[in-house]
């Protein structure tokens, strides 16, 4: 009986507001990916479950799955840390289920430099406008403009690292943007040279949103 062919991780990273978490959610629920949950010491919102959106955990839990080298990655986000479990994730990629991650760029360099036998495709979601991506975290925070200014602040740092990225997006319209996505990860896993990716638009793109 022939060895069943590994799962591949998919990761999407953005500033906080971008999308990510919708888009993740999208593809998982059309194309069979599944999504690894995250543990975090951050309170639950309003709308997220325990074990279906996060593991919301303890600051001194959390600490102990470090020291024990549990995590696949994990970082520190606005106060409260993130983290992957390493062996929920090997579990379903040796099963040859694919994984798509809802992570930071800390958690994504942390990934890639672990050298792990995967196919490893990176995507990073860009807001079309600081205005607009402004607009979405204030819904998102119930109008806390405290929270949302705070957000933004670290905005133009995160918005950086796109160019460590396989591809990046802006999310505009969040169903151009995921059938943009999905054409990505087909054309990576297939090995088909098939995708135009004008990575001089997106720069220049980056370049209005930082100026």
């Amino acid at each position: 009986m022939a060895e069943k062919k590994a799962g591949v991780i998919v990761i999407l990273s953005s500033p906080s507001g971008a999308g990510k978490t919708t888009l993740v959610k999208k593809i998982s629920l059309r194309n069979k990916f599944k999504i690894s949950v995250s543990h975090t010491t951050r309170k639950p919102r309003a709308n997220e479950k325990d074990g279906r959106d996060y593991f919301f955990v303890k600051n001194n839990n959390f600490k102990k799955l470090i020291k024990g080298r549990k995590f696949i990655e994990y970082a520190k986000v606005f106060k409260n840390y993130y983290g992957s479990l390493k062996e929920n994730v090997i579990y379903k990629l040796n099963k040859g289920e694919n994984v798509i991650f809802d992570i930071d760029w800390q958690g994504t360099n942390q990934i890639k430099n672990k050298n792990l036998p995967y196919k490893i495709i990176t995507i990073f979601i860009l807001p079309p406008s600081k205005n607009e991506l402004f607009k979405r975290l204030l819904k998102r925070e119930k109008k806390d403009k405290k929270i949302a200014s705070e957000r933004m602040k670290q905005f133009k740092e995160d918005v950086l690292h796109w160019k460590d990225y396989d591809y990046a997006v802006i999310n505009d319209n969040i169903e151009i943007c995921y059938k943009l996505i999905i054409k990505f990860i087909n054309s990576k896993k297939n090995k088909k040279n098939n995708f135009i990716y004008d990575k001089r638009f997106i720069k220049n793109h980056v370049e209005y949103l930082t100026s």
